[in-house]
């Protein structure tokens, strides 16, 4: 049977190929190519020199047999279409690319149970790594086991789960830089949207997220002399009928509120949407900021003030970690990458409260 051939008609050079052209044996072209074994540094160079000369492409499906892995990312998110999230996966690629590595993306939609089906599958794939904003709690990740060390938690940690590396914003140091920031204008009534539910949705990894940003709230309040009025912090989920009815709940009831902390972006386009409802005038009536700088908030009427949250250095970082920085997955703890206050036009001094109750 004729050799396959490319389109300029030549054989596709091979791995013997190479080893003659290096003056070296098979077993060494293969190690350079594997990473696996001692090779010199003068000898991996002079392999690498006579594959670019031959224009050797190496095939991925016989080093997987060979290594009894498929290569390659997997990345776990819980919806691409959140805009954190396509930040975070465009952040991934981009590292992964550098390093010559493939990504294969799943979705989980904070879903624990299609989590462990997706972690399971990878598994089975024997993937190089696994990055995860993870849904679930510990007994999900139990699974991961069985690719060893290889993985990544980014934006977020099951509650629990103390031996996974993990790349993190400083939320608690965002919070309380935007809490500060509405102290200094003059706020004392302000509501914290989108508290840490009651129940077992708290020993989830979102759970835990809502946790640390709400204790932030309150930690900030405490050392500013202040306390925190119960009746204003409110639970609401990162979903848009949650997060909804939540907003519509507060400011229906609490005419006298000067000013909304919301902890993500779904919570505070749902309280843009109810002030815009109620005739409150932003920030006339009511103040509102809100944790994740999304593109949608530069383009609110007027412009709103966010903490923004690194999402594509999340994602590149944790990429890094999980193909360069090994040594940092069995030692120390997350890397926390810095939040940034964007003070923009959604905030101002108080100017009177509203009845309580009713809306102006």
């Amino acid at each position: 049977m004729a050799a396959d051939r490319g389109a300029d008609g030549r054989r596709p050079a091979t791995i013997k190929d190479v080893a003659a052209a290096a003056g070296v044996g098979i077993a060494t072209v293969s190690r350079v190519f594997s990473g696996t074994g001692s090779v010199s540094p003068a000898t991996r160079e002079r392999v690498l020199a006579a594959a670019r000369g031959l224009d050797y492409r190496p095939s991925a499906l016989g080093r997987g047999l060979k290594l009894r892995s498929s290569g390659g990312i997997g990345l776990i998110v819980p919806d691409v279409t959140d805009p954190f999230c396509a930040d975070l996966v465009a952040g991934v690629l981009a590292c992964a690319r550098t390093f010559g590595e493939h990504v294969i993306l799943d979705t989980a939609h904070g879903d624990p149970a299609r989590e462990a089906e997706i972690v399971d599958r990878l598994v089975e794939q024997r993937m190089d790594g696994v990055i995860a904003v993870p849904a679930g709690e510990r007994a999900a990740w139990r699974t991961a086991a069985g690719i060893g060390a290889g993985v990544v938690f980014a934006d977020r940690v099951p509650p629990g789960v103390r031996d996974v590396p993990a790349v993190l914003a400083d939320d608690r140091a965002g919070v309380r830089t935007l809490t500060e920031y509405l102290v200094g204008l003059g706020h004392r009534r302000i509501a914290f949207l989108g508290a840490a539910p009651a129940g077992p949705a708290t020993a989830t990894a979102a759970g835990a997220v809502a946790e640390v940003r709400e204790r932030a709230f309150r930690d900030t309040l405490a050392a500013l002399g202040l306390t925190a009025d119960e009746d204003l912090i409110v639970a609401g989920r990162h979903e848009r009928d949650s997060a909804y009815a939540a907003a519509a709940g507060l400011l229906q009831r609490r005419g006298d509120v000067t000013a909304v902390l919301a902890a993500g972006h779904l919570l505070g386009e749902a309280a843009v949407l109810v002030a815009r409802e109620l005739d409150l005038r932003v920030p006339a009536d009511v103040s509102i900021a809100m944790v994740d700088d999304v593109p949608w908030a530069e383009l609110c009427d007027p412009p709103l003030t966010t903490v923004a949250r690194p999402g594509h250095d999340i994602g590149y970082r944790a990429c890094e970690v999980l193909l360069r920085d090994r040594a940092r997955r069995t030692r120390g703890g997350p890397v926390l990458l810095p939040a940034e206050l964007v003070v923009r036009g959604s905030c101002g001094p108080p100017r009177g409260g509203r009845s309580p109750g009713r809306p102006a």
